[in-house]
């Protein structure tokens, strides 16, 4: 039977199209141990880790309600052959545990550098998708002498880099369209206490709702290489998304003049979340970017 969605339900055909290929994902996933895992204490939370292979160092940020292993499954065997491979499940997603701690870009990032400092890593490449590439700008913000190059996949570092549609479906979230769902499934797989699923359902909302902006002048003064990844419809504004590759030094007449230190690259035929199943397109840009 057909359903008809609501104005109010604007939030869920969204969620119901990411739940499909948040399942496909899982199921294409593909199974490698880390060499090391374990939770650093850091800003009063005990953030989740895990480590594969060896080489220089590359942290991974993963997207809203994703696990590591949902969100890098099919990236991290391929680059863990050749680079130390540091995947962080960032606050209440998957075994890292909730914490009524507000939801901050600037604390999330904090994070990230303390993970760094758990494990002795000066500095390291990061690959942010959606969710996480946001925090992978702050991180590039906040702390720049510990960025060696900066990889976002389908992600801005403002709200209104996003199309309004995007917008308007966050607004429309509701904890109980993830009820009985993948995510939820993921989540109480690994999760430290699975009770906590409610609260962080909502603080994450919360947190998607809330307009942020880093700032056009913090972007601009990023030095490290900069690679942006976005699908060509993955809710992105791409007027938006030139003028972020202006602040980074690209869209010039290279032929009459110098090839900018970053890149963009905008893969036809893709959605937000289908990006992240052209596992070996990812990949070869990665490979070309961070070698």
């Amino acid at each position: 039977m057909k359903r008809v969605f609501k104005r109010s339900d604007v939030g869920q055909p969204v969620l119901m199209i990411a739940m499909l290929f948040f399942t496909i994902l899982q199921t294409k996933a593909q199974q490698i141990k880390p060499s090391a895992s374990g939770y650093a204490p850091v800003n009063g939370l005990k953030v989740y880790y895990e480590v594969y292979g060896e080489g220089r160092p590359v942290v991974l940020l993963h997207g809203a309600f994703m696990t590591i292993e949902g969100n890098w499954g099919q990236i991290i065997p391929e680059l863990a052959k050749t680079r130390k491979v540091i995947a962080i499940e960032l606050q209440g997603h998957g075994h890292t545990p909730f914490s009524d701690r507000k939801l901050s870009h600037a604390t999330l990032a904090s994070d990230v550098a303390g993970v760094m400092d758990h494990l002795k890593i000066d500095s390291a490449d990061v690959v942010g998708y959606s969710f996480g590439g946001a925090i992978a700008y702050q991180f590039a913000i906040q702390s720049p002498k510990r960025l060696r190059k900066l990889v976002i996949i389908s992600s801005t570092y403002k709200s209104s880099g996003w199309m309004p549609e995007v917008n308007n479906a966050f607004k429309g979230l509701k904890p109980e369209f993830l009820t009985n769902t993948p995510m939820k499934t993921a989540y109480d797989a690994v999760a430290p206490d699975k009770t906590n699923w409610t609260k962080f359902l909502e603080q994450m909302i919360a947190y998607a709702q809330t307009p942020f902006d880093l700032g056009d002048a913090n972007i601009s003064k990023i030095s490290a290489p900069v690679l942006i990844i976005s699908g060509d419809n993955d809710g992105l504004d791409k007027i938006e998304l030139i003028k972020t590759y202006k602040l980074l030094g690209g869209d010039v007449f290279a032929d009459m003049g110098k090839m900018p230190q970053s890149q963009l690259a905008i893969v036809p035929s893709q959605s937000h979340v289908s990006l992240m199943m052209q596992t070996n397109t990812i990949l070869g840009y990665l490979a070309g970017f961070l070698k």
